[in-house]
């Protein structure tokens, strides 16, 4: 498997219609930690990749899901995406 880029997955997620923002947790503990930074609603593990995030509330929650999920896959170094909505901007 090769290492996920962060940033570009986390760019990927906001291109996708119906997305607000990534959502990085209360406390900021949702993120991938990189030397002097790091990138909030993105967390890449061994095995899996989590993207959290805050959807609009115009597209269906499923639909916005899936399309997050596909614009990651192509990115994930082979991983499983799974895509939290954790919150719904009106």
């Amino acid at each position: 498997m090769t290492s996920p880029d962060p940033d570009e997955i986390a760019e990927r997620v906001r291109q996708v219609q119906g997305v607000a923002d990534l959502w990085g947790g209360v406390t900021g503990e949702v993120a991938t930690y990189l030397p002097g930074r790091r990138v909030p609603g993105v967390r890449i593990t061994p095995d899996r990749v989590e993207v959290h995030v805050v959807i609009q509330g115009v597209r269906p929650l499923h639909d916005v899901a899936g399309a997050v999920r596909r614009a990651v896959q192509t990115v994930a170094g082979g991983r499983p995406v799974d895509v939290v909505v954790n919150d719904i901007s009106i």
